[in-house]
């Protein structure tokens, strides 16, 4: 996290300018002078957090420069967090979303600050016990059960997305991307996303979809870990098919091992923490839902990481990220683009 900043400005965040318009546009919110942090994590979208000495809140805003076209949905995170609210799966509260990007040079949203742990860091996971890691698998599954159980008519989503022809549009919209934000040539990077449009499954259902379900996109309790107090990182919530979402946690909680992730620590390179499978049998038993085809939505999951990776690598090379680590992900593209291959070779 960077040093606050009290009076002047943090890259993308004009602080005066922000607190003036806070006071007005949502009046008693705060009431001292505002400071604000820019947060680790949030590698794709810039978050920061801001206190009056009395409140704590979160903004959420765009990535500076190279805005790929629907990929950092300020109006999405908003309405989607506001609708869950009225549901039992833990998001934070929301207060204002300002689409208007002369504000601060860009659209953003304010939500409350959740306390609790984000367990972002190879020395956090070494503090959970074994037997708290096994019901920090079992909730994280849990809370995505339940948020694969949410009727999207019922919140006021429905029209979210289109569930129909989600796999295919998944693959063209991370082709189209990678398209946008590539600099070079990855090995084997066209040749899975040909191998994944070439074998697409059908969908056994349709659910709201978080997009990017992993371990430390959840606030959990610092007491009682398997307790997760909020889902964070919206910005892909759509209609669509809910093994994406399962395949997503997998891929991140010991898919990537070994690679020395800078965004986050892999459950599956501490010791103590169980394997996936436990992620995977207490998924499948709260849901029904026939697991057996996972392998091809892995390696769309290693596809769809690869994809991320290499726009946030473009930006690196441009001079526009901010905070650390974005210099490393590139690295990390090949492997991915292996491991997707290796996970269609079980299909």
């Amino acid at each position: 996290m960077t040093a606050p900043d009290p009076a002047g400005s943090l890259p993308g965040l004009d602080v005066p300018v922000l607190q003036d318009h806070l006071r007005r546009a949502v009046p008693g919110l705060i009431d001292g002078p505002l400071t604000a942090w820019l947060l680790a994590g949030g590698r794709s979208n810039l978050t920061y957090l801001l206190s009056d000495g009395a409140v704590q809140l979160v903004l959420r805003r765009p990535p500076l420069g190279h805005v790929l076209e629907t990929a950092h949905d300020m109006a999405r995170e908003y309405r989607v967090q506001a609708a869950l609210r009225r549901t039992d799966v833990p998001v934070p509260r929301t207060h204002l979303l300002e689409a208007d990007p002369d504000v601060i040079g860009a659209p953003f949203y304010v939500m409350s600050f959740v306390d609790g742990l984000v367990l972002r860091s190879d020395e956090e996971l070494r503090a959970v016990s074994a037997d708290q890691a096994a019901t920090l698998a079992d909730g994280l599954a849990d809370t995505l059960a339940r948020l694969h159980a949410v009727a999207p008519e019922a919140v006021g989503l429905g029209d979210l997305g289109r569930p129909d022809g989600f796999l295919d549009r998944q693959l063209v919209r991370w082709a189209r991307q990678l398209a946008a934000s590539s600099s070079r040539h990855v090995p084997g990077l066209e040749e899975l996303r040909d191998r994944l449009g070439q074998a697409v499954p059908a969908p056994q259902c349709s659910a709201l979809v978080h997009g990017d379900y992993r371990l430390d996109n959840v606030v959990v309790d610092p007491d009682e870990p398997g307790h997760v107090r909020a889902v964070l990182d919206w910005e892909m919530a759509t209609l669509g098919d809910p093994l994406t979402d399962l395949a997503s946690a997998v891929a991140w909680w010991d898919g990537i091992v070994g690679l020395d992730s800078p965004v986050a620590a892999v459950p599956g390179d501490v010791p103590g923490f169980p394997p996936s499978s436990r992620l995977l049998e207490r998924y499948g038993r709260q849901t029904g839902l026939d697991l057996a085809g996972l392998p091809w939505y892995l390696g769309f999951a290693f596809y769809k990481i690869a994809a991320i990776f290499e726009g946030i690598h473009y930006r690196d090379t441009k001079g526009l990220t901010t905070g650390e680590g974005f210099d490393r992900l590139g690295a990390m593209v090949p492997a991915l683009v292996e491991r997707g291959h290796a996970a269609l070779d079980q299909t």
